[in-house]
């Protein structure tokens, strides 16, 4: 089915046709319309227009007001100040064209193919080291981004940029040929606590040996060497860290309800044999020069606090490449092989100089342009209630899992005190859909560039900006319509509308126009807002419009039905979109 025109877009163009035909002089101005609190929209491109023409505003307000039609979709148009035009739909319309979107699948939202593809760069962990709280934002910031932009119509194709080469290696891989039953696990298969337990241990125990052995550190070296050169051995043990680490992370995005496919975890190495070549481009074009043995990238605008230009290093003075060579390297891999037009990282905010850094040196050397574009989508840090970075009582950093259980229990324990009709089992599934979407929306509903303190108390609240209150809402109107029982959902276009109900049916017009703002945008908080203020408009509803009453005729309790349904589906559309469930009872 093709989109659906919203209310806004549709009064949008009735006040530009009445425009053109009151002020032909005026050309295609603009109405400037938004929603208002004193009328349904507001029209204020009269000023501007009247300033152009140099004419008194309320004046060629009343003009524009003469030649709009009545009728259809609006009811009333009222001059007010300066030359507003406030403007009131009539419900008719309000009902016909929720009725056009409850009769798609996709609830009348525009699907535009791109012809570009994007690359959504997120959810980047560390080989042989735990998952902690700085991890959360980019694998749920990017998960949400990628299913917004696919439901829009966007070719996205994910990268999981992991962490899995470098020095360390050599300590690790040294530790386990002298060591080789570190790695192995008692059952036929590793769990991800099993595998991640172990990858700890010998962490550790490599690491202290590193630091009070030299000839251990020696022999550490010399497997750094080994392993850059692709000797087999030191590869095969290197490829089973790796494989360890992915039992391990798999099982930490399983518990964030988020899927990760093996195809798109394409870490450092995946581009280890495009370092030379491209230092090599970067060199022989000018982009990159020598100063003092390393292959480096100056900038005008980047300097240190004495003044003197800092550089991005691509090859270091010993031969060794910094990360900006392997960054580079991913972005000529994406552009040339994926075909990307949009590059997205969804990046720490602390990272924000190194990448304007390698974007600026990437469209130096051609392979960023105007068709071709990279987006940094920068996040900001989680606190703890203190307001400082989130740390435990002793000063580390806070395992994810652990965040993720404690949420989860939490959570288990507000579901079993409102269940009324649930089972046990039925309880600890509830309580894991609604932890986890807790800590979703909590850090989705903060502007991404923006730190957001931990809260856990706030987050499991059925009162409040969380995602228990929308899945609350979704679950009260699951519950509605079970009791209608063979009463079926029915739009009725030829009732007069409460205002609750008014208020409800525009607001949920407007699902499809804040979607394609945060796509365009990269702005996930917009809809965690768009669909907290829809469940507080149900609430509303809910309160003013008894739906179900025995002395409702049955035209108005089918459309209320018909409303309750609606709702539903959008919020169990939008929760979708940020990866979070919707339980039917809770």
């Amino acid at each position: 089915m093709a989109s659906v025109t919203s209310l806004a877009s549709t009064v949008d163009q009735r006040i530009a046709d009445a425009l053109s035909a009151a002020l032909p002089e005026a050309g295609s101005a603009n109405p400037l319309l938004r929603r208002s609190d004193r009328a349904d929209f507001q029209a204020n491109g009269l000023l501007a227009l009247a300033k152009k023409l140099k004419g008194n505003p309320r004046e060629l307000a009343a003009q524009v007001v003469a030649t709009l039609p009545a009728g259809d979709v609006i009811k009333e148009v009222e001059v007010s100040g300066p030359g507003f035009l406030n403007i009131t739909v009539t419900d008719r319309a309000i009902i016909e064209t929720l009725a056009a979107r409850a009769a798609d699948t996709r609830l009348g939202v525009p699907f535009e193919p791109n012809p570009g593809t994007t690359v959504i760069d997120y959810a980047q962990p560390n080989v042989a080291k735990e998952m902690h709280v700085g991890h959360l934002r980019s694998a749920v910031i990017g998960a949400a981004m990628v299913e917004i932009l696919e439901f829009t119509g966007e070719k996205v194709i994910r990268r999981h940029h992991i962490g899995d080469w470098g020095t360390q290696f050599g300590m690790l891989i040294q530790y386990l040929i002298e060591h080789p039953h570190e790695l192995d696990h008692k059952g036929a298969a590793a769990s991800g606590e099993e595998a991640m337990s172990s990858l700890n241990r010998l962490y550790k125990a490599s690491r202290a040996l590193f630091d009070s052995d030299e000839e251990f550190k020696a022999r550490a070296r010399d497997r750094v060497v080994a392993l850059q050169a692709g000797e087999p051995e030191t590869l095969a043990l290197w490829q089973r860290f790796v494989d360890e680490s992915k039992i391990y992370f798999y099982s930490v995005f399983d518990q964030l309800d988020m899927e990760i496919r093996d195809p798109d975890v394409v870490g450092e190495s995946g581009y280890n044999d495009m370092l030379e070549e491209t230092c090599r481009i970067l060199e022989e074009t000018g982009v990159a020069v020598r100063s003092e043995g390393a292959l480096c990238v100056f900038f005008d605008d980047v300097k240190g606090p004495d003044g003197n230009p800092v550089p991005l290093i691509v090859k270091k003075t010993n031969g060794g490449y910094g990360y900006a060579a392997t960054d580079l390297s991913a972005i000529r891999d994406r552009v040339r092989n994926l075909d990307a037009s949009t590059l997205v990282y969804v990046v720490d905010a602390r990272q924000s100089l190194h990448f304007k850094m390698v974007f600026e040196t990437a469209r130096r050397a051609g392979w960023l342009s105007d068709e071709v574009r990279a987006v940094q989508l920068a996040f900001g840090t989680v606190l703890g209630k203190d307001g400082k970075p989130f740390k435990t009582r002793e000063g580390e950093t806070v395992r994810l899992v652990d965040l993720l259980d404690e949420a989860v229990e939490r959570a288990t324990a507000v579901v079993r005190e409102k269940a009324r009709d649930l089972g046990e089992e039925e309880i600890a599934e509830r309580g894991k859909q609604v932890g986890i979407g807790a800590v979703k929306y909590a850090d989705l509903s903060t502007s991404a560039a923006r730190d957001y303190k931990f809260d856990l108390d706030q987050m499991v609240s059925l009162n409040g900006d969380t995602s228990v209150y929308i899945q609350y809402a979704y679950a009260r109107i699951q519950s509605i319509l079970r009791k209608a029982g063979d009463t079926t959902a029915t739009a009725h276009p030829e009732l007069e509308l409460a205002p609750a109900e008014r208020a409800l049916g525009l607001h949920i017009d407007q699902f499809g126009e804040v979607l394609a703002e945060v796509a365009a945008a990269y702005e996930p908080h917009k809809l965690t807002a768009y669909l907290y203020q829809l469940a507080s408009l149900y609430t509303t509803f809910y309160d003013q419009c008894h739906v179900l009453s025995d002395e409702n005729p049955p035209a108005l309790v089918e459309n209320r039905l018909f409303l309750c349904a609606l709702t539903a589906r959008t919020l169990q559309q939008g929760l979708a979109l940020l990866g979070i469930r919707s339980p039917e009872r809770l």
